[in-house]
């Protein structure tokens, strides 16, 4: 079997509403991803903004101070020959997305994934789109954000499709919510091994000097083998690159073709669903 290596990064990273001072961590940690050679870098939900869900925030700030972000960004991606993606928000004339930016290695904005289940926010609109597939560095890529975690439709349709990795940019719950940390460990995992393919998780760590900040989480960013197996995982606490080298040879979507291909019950439903896939 022919490997198909490529080194990839889980950016862990607590940042603030302040989206100039934001913009600045990320570019930091971009800066390393590049000395340690990374070819993909995902970043948490909300990254530039820290996930900040104030009613007021959303009226007041100027869809332009995303763009002059992203714009930095992907000078980044295009400066290092780096991937990426990363938590933001853009308008589209009407309402507001919590969505990725997904940059390619020339730094082009190759596609906006906009969270399709939101978690109650009711500064910005979900998802209508179609569930997209993004080659990145030559691998086939697809997304989820946060709360999508739970549907696990969002992961194995693109997986049948042709996916080879999840990256899934999360800023969840706190550590006070010590009973949903067992199935925020168990969900991505599972939407690995249920499918075949890599996760790649970025989520945001707690705040140490805050454990009740809003826009914390409880980190444990983690990159996930289609085996089900945790290749690496980073603590609770603290800004934190987990990465490492995967080989895509072993990210064959079985479980998801075999859904797709053969002659069962669900063969019909869910070949109708995989036409929410859009191949980018």
């Amino acid at each position: 079997m022919h490997k198909q290596e490529l080194k990839v990064a889980a950016c862990q990273l607590l940042t603030s509403k302040d989206v100039l001072t934001s913009t600045e961590k990320v570019l930091q940690q971009i800066e390393k991803c590049a000395e340690m050679q990374i070819q993909i870098a995902a970043f948490p939900e909300g990254c530039l903004f820290g996930y900040c869900c104030e009613t007021k925030y959303w009226e007041q700030i100027s869809p332009q101070v995303f763009k002059e972000a992203e714009a930095k960004i992907a000078a980044a991606a295009r400066k290092y020959n780096m991937a990426i993606v990363v938590g933001s928000a853009h308008h589209d004339g009407e309402n507001w997305h919590n969505d990725l930016a997904i940059f390619d290695q020339q730094g082009s904005l190759k596609y906006r994934y906009g969270k399709t289940f939101l978690a109650g926010e009711k500064w910005c609109t979900n998802n209508q789109g179609k569930l997209p597939i993004v080659k990145l560095a030559d691998a086939n890529c697809c997304f989820i954000i946060c709360h999508d975690v739970r549907y696990p439709e969002l992961v194995k349709l693109p997986a049948a499709m042709g996916a080879q990795i999840c990256f899934f940019c999360s800023c969840e719950s706190g550590l006070l919510s010590e009973y949903k940390l067992s199935a925020y460990r168990a969900m991505p995992i599972s939407r690995a091994t249920e499918n075949g393919i890599y996760l790649v998780m970025a989520n945001t760590p707690a705040n140490p000097d805050d454990i009740k900040a809003l826009g914390s989480s409880h980190g444990n960013s983690k990159i996930i083998h289609p085996n089900g197996n945790v290749i690496m995982e980073a603590g609770f606490f603290g800004d934190e690159i987990v990465s490492t080298t995967i080989d895509l040879s072993h990210a064959k979507g079985s479980q998801a073709k075999r859904t797709y291909e053969e002659n069962t019950i669900l063969r019909k439903w869910f070949q109708e669903g995989c036409e929410f896939v859009e191949v980018v």
